[in-house]
């Protein structure tokens, strides 16, 4: 192989990853703007194309069929990355695990989940509608409820470590509180249907939980 193919094709490689990511940020910035005005089930891949610029065949290459673009728009919108990051490398993760109180920790994952529900609230709403006629969705929804409750698992758990939670609390019981009240559909009561800022949201969470929770 030549120096100068060796050379173009050095080129090329990054700019075909560049124009890859490019094309699928499109995608899922159209299905998210489509599936939270329009719905998922109203929406169709011809639509999703269109608005994103790209042919069918591109969209498929680039995501995938509806069911996947619905799963990637979640967990971009749980990381606030363009990609999904498991839920123990994420920074507030981190912190709150590195914090030394249980005070701390439910202050540092109420600030958190403030910040989370502008992107995450609408995304999920479109997911629980899109549950009700889809089974790739219905299972999609399951599986993001049921990693919602083993990861409030482990939250509880590491509160209880820290010291200060109520001794006539099990760890499921806290687990089972947190996990009610950091769901998307709290958030969308308070903030969309009673006005609450989502910074006003996040200082309630951590006044009620620690009200809720602690000795």
């Amino acid at each position: 192989m030549t120096d100068d193919v060796k050379t173009r094709r050095g080129y090329h490689a990054p700019q075909r990853t560049e124009q890859a990511a490019a094309t699928r940020r499109a995608v899922l910035d159209a299905a998210r703007e489509l599936f939270t005005t329009r719905g998922y089930a109203a929406t169709t891949v011809a639509q999703l194309a269109e608005r994103a610029g790209v042919a069918v065949d591109t969209l498929y290459a680039a995501v995938g069929r509806k069911p996947a673009i619905l799963r990637e728009l979640v967990e971009t919108a749980i990381s606030g990355t363009d990609d999904a990051v498991p839920a123990g490398q994420r920074d507030y993760v981190r912190a709150m695990l590195a914090a030394p109180t249980a005070v701390a920790k439910i202050d540092i994952y109420a600030s958190a989940l403030a910040a989370m529900g502008p992107r995450t609230a609408p995304i999920f709403h479109a997911l629980r509608d899109a549950a009700v006629r889809d089974t790739a969705c219905a299972e999609l929804h399951a599986e993001i409820t049921g990693r919602r409750a083993a990861n409030m698992r482990r939250f509880a758990a590491d509160l209880r470590a820290a010291g200060g939670v109520r001794a006539d609390l099990t760890d499921d019981d806290v687990a089972d509180i947190v996990w009610a009240m950091n769901s998307t559909d709290y958030y969308r009561l308070l903030v969309h249907d009673r006005g609450w800022t989502p910074e006003r949201f996040g200082v309630h969470l951590a006044d009620a939980w620690c009200r809720m929770l602690l000795a």
